[in-house]
């Protein structure tokens, strides 16, 4: 990275349910200082709850290699791995049905934000993932284990929850927002990343992204 390089602004799309946004977010951290880049926390709601049916019509030799893969990925990383307890959303398996009542991802999602707004997101985000994704505990929504997750971000996680359960319907808005952006970008998955308006989807494309960035100031140089 040169000195005094200008940060290269990159919106970040992460979902609380999605193993590859988990995958992801430890990599963007690290790049986003190694490389110089001004990364943007956008939080979404995940598929499911955004598209209740679409579990319903997915090919069943999804579910089984989607594990199968995020499982070798986390091993490749050094990262622990093990399906979340509870799942951040309820959903019967079996049937692809997403359940009316939701108590996690909404509550996940808008502290998510917060972060955010705050400029902690990506700490955030990243101590979160790891509660929920690492295998590290049972009942990762119970006790005081998101509020550590907070204070590990630098955060008051009393003001934190209070402000989320106050501001519902403004953070709610602000998701959805997220989730039009995210749309207008030219993809609907996560982990996305948007450069200059180009869209890189999965963890997997970090290094295209970067790619292109490189380009950018390589042709704004000469």
């Amino acid at each position: 990275m040169a000195a005094g390089q200008t940060p290269a602004p990159v919106d970040f799309y992460f979902s609380f349910r999605s193993p590859y946004s988990y995958l992801a977010v430890s990599q963007v951290r690290a790049l986003a200082t190694g490389h110089a880049l001004d990364i943007t926390l956008r939080v979404v709601r995940p598929l499911a709850v955004r598209t209740p049916d679409f579990f319903k019509s997915v090919n069943p030799m999804w579910p089984p290699y989607l594990f199968r893969d995020v499982t070798r990925i986390a091993e490749r990383l050094g990262l622990p791995f093990r399906w979340p307890r509870p799942d951040p959303v309820v959903q019967d398996f079996a049937s692809g049905t997403i359940a009316a009542d939701q108590p996690h991802i909404g509550r996940l999602s808008r502290m998510g934000v917060l972060a955010a707004e705050q400029g902690a997101g990506l700490a955030y985000v990243e101590a979160v993932a790891h509660l929920i994704w690492s295998g590290d505990v049972d009942g990762w929504d119970q006790g005081d284990h998101l509020a550590h997750a907070a204070v590990a971000a630098g955060l008051d996680p009393v003001a934190l929850e209070a402000q989320a359960a106050a501001e519902t319907d403004r953070l709610d808005a602000a998701l959805v927002t997220n989730e039009a952006d995210q749309a207008a970008a030219g993809h609907w998955g996560v982990p996305l990343f948007v450069y200059r308006g180009e869209p890189f989807f999965g963890q997997d494309r970090l290094p295209d992204l970067l790619w292109r960035i490189a380009q950018n100031r390589q042709t704004e140089a000469d």
